[in-house]
Order: C-alpha cells, then sequence, then structure tokens
C-alpha cells in the first residue's frame, strides 16, 4: 500500500511541475476519485459505460438536463416550441455558450452533433427513426422533424449515457462510428479534457470560461459550478485498494463498494458513505445474434426458471437495507412500476428447469457467461448463478475478464452466450438498453418492435405506461434479458469533500463541490 500511495504522489507531483502551478495549491484543488477501471473512450455518442458518463458529463453537455425529480430541464437549449402535434420540435439555444476551444456554440454544432448521434450514437435511433431530419433554421435554433411524434423525446436529449452530447461541428461533422480521438474531446461543460495516462488517470481541469444556466443547482440541471481546479479519474481495480487509499488520504472518493464492508466503514471517521437513492440493478444479456440461444427461447425460459435471485443478491450484496428482489424494471416509488411478469422473476426451481432444457433440446453444450470482477456484484452473483444452472442440468463456462474488454467482447457477437452488466433507473423505459436494437443482445424481435412503437409514438403518460407494462411482460416471456435484482449500490468519500449530494440521481458528480 504504501508503494502505491508513493506511486501516487509522484505522478500527482509530476504533473504539478508540467502545469506550472504549486505542489500545495494543486493538492488543495484537485479530487482524486478511485474508479473500478478505466474507460473504453470518453466520446459518450457511440458508448454507454458507465465509468466514461462520470467522467465526460464534467466535460460534455447536452441541451436538456435532469433534475432531481427526473424532469429534463433546459441546459444548452434556451426553449423549445411543439407544432404540428409533436411532430416538428423547435429548439431555441442559448447564446454566448463558448466550448472549450474558445468557438461559440451555434446551431451548425447542434445540427452536426445531433446527425452522428442519429446515425452512430448508441441511442440515437430511439429518437432519429427513418425519416427524421435535424435542421440549422437560425444561427441559435434547431428544428427537429419527426416522422410521428414521440414522447420521450426530451428525455432522449437529455440522457447523456449514450446520448446527444455537443461537440464543434469541426470535430464531429466528418465523424463516423468510431470513437473521437482525445484531441477532439471539446464540449462545454464546466471542466475540460486534459490529459489521460493510460492504466494511470484521466484529468480533467476547470474551464475558467464555462457559461453557467442561469438556475440553481438541481440533480443534473441548472449552474454548473467549478469549485475545485481539476478532477483526476484514477482506474484502482481492486477494491481493498480503493478502500484503503481512501482511508489513508490518497483518494478523495471511491466507487462501487461491496455491502460486506457497509458495517465496518459506516463507523469509520474517515469515511463519508455515499448511498444511492435510486437502485441499480443486474442485468444478463442473451446473444440474440448468434450461438446455442439464439433462436432457442425455451432454454432462455428453463434459465430463467433456474435462478433464486434472493440467494444471489443476499450473498454478493449482504445487508438486506441494500437490496430488494424487485422483478420490476422500476422501483415500487417510480411511476412507471408494474408487476407484469415479475412472477417469473426468481423461481428458483432446477427440477422444473431441467425439464424445460431437455424438452428444448439442451445437449449440455457449454454456455459462455462473459462476466468481469471489476464490478465484484457481477462476479458474485455470476457464480451464484453459475452453481444453480448446473443444479438444473445446464452448463455454464465463466469468461472472467476486465471490465474494459467485457465492453469490447460483448459487442463481438461471437464471443459470448450472455454477459453479465447492470444498469441505473432511468427517467424513461425507452433508455434501458433492453429496448435499444443496436445495444449487444440486439433484441429485435417482431413483438417487441410493435410495443415499442406504442410506447414512443405517443406523448399520452398513461397509454405510454400500458405499452411499459406490455413490453415488461413480452421480457420476461422471450427472455432477451434477465434483471438479477435491485442494489442500493454506494461509494465513500473523504470527510474534506463538501457540498455532495446524497442523491446522485445516475452518476456522482463533482460541480458545486470544494475541498
Amino acid at each position: 500500500m504504501n508503494d502505491f500511495r508513493s506511486w501516487i504522489r509522484r505522478g500527482f507531483v509530476a504533473a504539478v511541475a508540467v502545469a506550472g502551478v504549486s505542489a500545495q495549491a494543486a493538492a488543495e484543488g484537485t479530487l482524486n476519485y478511485a474508479t473500478i477501471g478505466e474507460p473504453p473512450s470518453l466520446d459518450v455518442q457511440v458508448g454507454t459505460a458507465s465509468i466514461a458518463s462520470t467522467i465526460s458529463q464534467h466535460m460534455f453537455e447536452t441541451l436538456y438536463a435532469f433534475d432531481s425529480s427526473y424532469e429534463p430541464q433546459p441546459l444548452l437549449a434556451a426553449s423549445e416550441q411543439v407544432e404540428d402535434d409533436g411532430r416538428t420540435l423547435v429548439i431555441s439555444l442559448r447564446t454566448g455558450v463558448p466550448f472549450h476551444n474558445g468557438q461559440e456554440m451555434t446551431a451548425e454544432d447542434v445540427v452536426a452533433s445531433l446527425q452522428r448521434w442519429a446515425e452512430h450514437g448508441s441511442r440515437g435511433k430511439l429518437l432519429f427513426k427513418e425519416g427524421a431530419m435535424v435542421e440549422a433554421t437560425g444561427s441559435h435554433e434547431v428544428t427537429l422533424t419527426l416522422p410521428e411524434p414521440n414522447g420521450a423525446w426530451k428525455n432522449l436529449l437529455a440522457f447523456p449515457n449514450g446520448g446527444p452530447v455537443i461537440y464543434p461541428a469541426s470535430a464531429v461533422g466528418a465523424a463516423g462510428a468510431e470513437p473521437l480521438a482525445v484531441e477532439q474531446y471539446i464540449g462545454t461543460g464546466p471542466y475540460k479534457f486534459n490529459e489521460w495516462r493510460p492504466n494511470r488517470y484521466v484529468e480533467l481541469v476547470r474551464f475558467d470560461d464555462y457559461a453557467a444556466v442561469d438556475a440553481a443547482t438541481d440533480g443534473y440541471a441548472g449552474a454548473r459550478v467549478a469549485e475545485l481546479d481539476a478532477l483526476r479519474f484514477i482506474p484502482v481495480a481492486d477494491v481493498g485498494t480503493r478502500v484503503a487509499g481512501l482511508q489513508a488520504g490518497d483518494y478523495d472518493y471511491a466507487e462501487f463498494i461491496p455491502g460486506d464492508l457497509f458495517d465496518s466503514l459506516d463507523g469509520d471517521s474517515n469515511v463519508v458513505i455515499h448511498r444511492n437513492g435510486a437502485p441499480i440493478f443486474g442485468l444478463v444479456f442473451f446473444n440474440s445474434k448468434a450461438g446455442i440461444l439464439k433462436e432457442n427461447r425455451q432454454l432462455r425460459q428453463a434459465i430463467q426458471v433456474a435462478l433464486n435471485k434472493e440467494e444471489a443478491l443476499r450473498i454478493s450484496i449482504g445487508p438486506e437495507s441494500l437490496w430488494d428482489a424487485n422483478g420490476s424494471f422500476y422501483p415500487k416509488s417510480s411511476v412507471w412500476y408494474s408487476d407484469a411478469g415479475v412472477s417469473a422473476f426468481s423461481e428458483g426451481n432446477p427440477e422444473k428447469a431441467k425439464q424445460m432444457a431437455e424438452e428444448a433440446g439442451y445437449d449440455g453444450t457449454p454456455i459462455k457467461l462473459l462476466v468481469s470482477t471489476n464490478y465484484q456484484f457481477h462476479y458474485d452473483q455470476a457464480t451464484v448463478f453459475t452453481r444453480q444452472l448446473a443444479e438444473a442440468g445446464i452448463n455454464v463456462q465463466l469468461i472472467v475478464v476486465d471490465w474494459a474488454t467485457l465492453l469490447k467482447k460483448r459487442g463481438e457477437e461471437g464471443e459470448w452466450d450472455m454477459f453479465f452488466t447492470h444498469h441505473g433507473t432511468v427517467p424513461d423505459p425507452v433508455l434501458i438498453t433492453v429496448l435499444n436494437d443496436s445495444y449487444p443482445g440486439w433484441w429485435t424481435t417482431a413483438e417487441s418492435q410493435e410495443i415499442k412503437a406504442a410506447l414512443t409514438g405517443t406523448a399520452d403518460v398513461e397509454a405510454r405506461r400500458v405499452a411499459w407494462a406490455d413490453l415488461q411482460q413480452l421480457i420476461y416471456e422471450q427472455v432477451p434479458a434477465i434483471k438479477t435484482g435491485d442494489v442500493y449500490s454506494y461509494h465513500i468519500a473523504s470527510p474534506d469533500l463538501k457540498n455532495i449530494g446524497d442523491s446522485t440521481v445516475i452518476w456522482p458528480h463533482f460541480w458545486g463541490v470544494s475541498k
């Protein structure tokens, strides 16, 4: 541990020397954040990695942002007009908003960013279906024309994970599906990109010319004030090192701490626990493009029947206050909560599952489950599920890799049959990755497409709730993915950090935070 601490300090002092400031000033103004690993890229338009979103939200901004009640509020947008029964959206942009390269954001930049997101973005097709278009209708006005109304349009424009962050046209005008290079990490946010040292850190520094919204900070909405000189995100895969490093003062913040440490950390004066107000939930995706599970729906159902989620949650998370065996994709407090299909959530019946697998023609062929140890509860639950499936005669082969490798491999259809990830509570069901045609898993049945069209094709809240309940029912019937249960994750922080709110909505953010 002492060697690791010395290494951090050596790198820290070297960076300060390069920046031309004193070590004391940097130490007072830099927040050191211990992450579970390294992001594959910070270009969040084309990726959905949570690590990338946590970092990039400080650099890149969207037209709208969610407040603490999950309502989208204007951020780079100033106002909007909805015309033609929701098919035409006229968005006025804020003026005088500079990019990190000094250029003012205009409609040209927004159009270029939205066009790239529409064609190559992880969630772009959820809004820009065939026939949709975006154009500049003024220097600071863009107009979106949709072939049909989309009741989730503002939520889609506010969600940065795989979302429509705004880059300069010069950065994305000719960009394709490949992630942007680091020299193109140019946004409008309160912090700007400074340096990425692979396997050491990603560093952002304060953007002194940032143009904040004239509104009180509320969740991700409102003013974003950079109180710190720099944010440094340090990959620390080992959870013990993350915890010990924060206790020793090497880190100011450390993410995703296991439940079995909760009670001991709760009484530690060197640690402040930040429990997420909304749960995340594990998801095991099934490969609908290739492999043994591609078209064998009965075998998928057999796997679902075999699993006892409560046992897996108890073993992987620990204290019951940190988990809930809830089969709905939303907590009971949400307007989107539904119990449709949840009777199939956690049957835990190996005998029934074995019979179903035999009837499905399963012959014992290994089923490849891709999982990472960077998120400890992923690996722990996968281990429990592997044992439970073995009791049902279903042979699962764990393929254990680091998180960055999993993110790469899950896009290669021949590399896996199932993979383990997790998902945050999102403001609109259309944002759940199971519903994304281009997300690994690739669930695009005729039935799902029809109900998804009903979910997005109206702004009527009650009609959308009915459509979502139908989709949740279909998920349990066709099993494109298995929800493993709600987890109230928590992170830990130094008591020296000031103004960190308990409700992070989705990702922890550090505008307004000081030390």
